[in-house]
């Protein structure tokens, strides 16, 4: 695939900052975001597009390649579940940068979300706040639209229709079966949600009674799929250590760390009075993100897949959260902020900070300041 020069980053860094992000952040996000969908779709068409994409944007180097779960990862950044809820972005988002990509919450049903407004931008604190409410077109639905056969690793995330019709555990569960069913087949992974902030019946499976029957009925329908689960900032010890041991009991491959956060006193003072009900991304979560991640690989003792989400800015956000345990990061409120260019920049900063620390690949580097 064609690459980007440093030169051409910069450039394309450089007019996003000082020409673009000011005219967009005059808009509505929501808008903004649906129309940098619709932009994406159309890049990833054809091959011209997705060349010219990857000659702006892409960086590639084998310092950063790694193999897991028979799955090749070219780099380990990826886009996190959430900016492509209805996969419109599989064909351009190798093009982009990204070493992978993670599409949904797909949910069993067709699901409108919450109501609108339901995003905020909060520039001081390079934050967002989010409550779509698993807006998606359901899983039936995007499925249909899917190719298995992508340039990178594809994983689809999970979640209960976001309606009271799913407020029963039982009924939730049964949504659950029926997005997984729809995928199952389509997905080199699946993440199993069971911690957005911004649903109705909250977030019902942190009990670890409800995890074990989730999970049983999820593995009932499995048949050797990598599954993740996506864990919440906000879980107290006890809640973690509860979910721990139940999915001890169970084949998951990885976990998550971390969803959004509830805890507002991350943002800006002058920032802090945003919706109750939402939940924030970015910086504002970066903290408490990391604090998981690496209580997690502590805990856990390599016996996981770990993937580093919350607060990616730069190649220095990202190397932290791989030396806390990460084996692959996520981002989404660091592309918005920064630009396009962000994840060629993140994979051409790994490399320089690898070669600085003496590392082969970046494998080695996994884990080595939460021991």
């Amino acid at each position: 695939m064609l690459q980007a020069n440093k030169l051409i980053r910069s450039i394309v860094g450089l007019s996003y900052k000082l020409l673009v992000k000011p005219i967009l952040f005059k808009i509505d996000p929501e808008i903004i975001h649906d129309q940098a969908l619709k932009i994406g779709n159309f890049l990833g068409q054809t091959k011209f597009g997705q060349n010219f994409t990857a000659s702006c944007l892409n960086y590639e180097n084998k310092i950063l390649e790694q193999t897991i779960n028979g799955l090749t990862f070219s780099n380990p950044v990826g886009l996190a579940a959430g900016f492509d809820k209805n996969a419109l972005l599989t064909n351009i988002a190798s093009s982009i940068g990204f070493g992978f990509i993670e599409i949904g919450s797909i949910t069993g049903r067709p699901c409108q979300g919450n109501n609108k407004p339901r995003l905020w931008r909060y520039p001081k604190s390079d934050s967002l706040a989010v409550y779509y409410g698993l807006a998606n077109e359901g899983a039936n639905n995007i499925a249909q639209r899917l190719n298995k056969k992508l340039a990178i690793p594809l994983g689809i995330n999970i979640a209960k229709t976001n309606d009271q019709l799913t407020d029963e555990p039982e009924a939730a569960i049964l949504d659950y079966l029926t997005a997984f069913k729809a995928i199952k087949d389509l997905a080199d992974y699946v993440t199993i949600n069971i911690s957005c902030p911004n649903t109705s019946g909250g977030q019902p499976f942190i009990d670890p009674i409800l995890l074990e029957r989730l999970l049983s009925a999820i593995g009932k329908e499995n048949n050797g799929l990598p599954l993740f689960i996506k864990l919440s900032p906000d879980l107290t010890i006890t809640q973690l250590e509860n979910i721990l041991e139940v999915i001890s009991r169970h084949r998951i491959t990885g976990l998550i760390c971390s969803n959004l956060t509830h805890a507002k006193n991350y943002l800006d003072k002058d920032e802090q009075n945003f919706i109750t009900n939402g939940g924030l991304s970015g910086k504002a979560v970066e903290e408490v993100a990391n604090k998981l991640l690496k209580t997690v690989y502590q805990k856990t003792k390599n016996k996981y897949i770990l993937i580093g989400c919350g607060g990616i800015f730069s190649a220095a956000d990202a190397y932290k959260k791989i030396k806390l345990g990460a084996t692959l990061v996520q981002l989404i409120t660091g592309m918005i902020y920064e630009g396009p260019q962000l994840i060629g920049e993140i994979n051409a900063g790994l490399v320089e900070l690898l070669k600085r620390d003496g590392y082969k690949n970046i494998s080695d580097a996994i884990g080595v300041d939460a021991k």
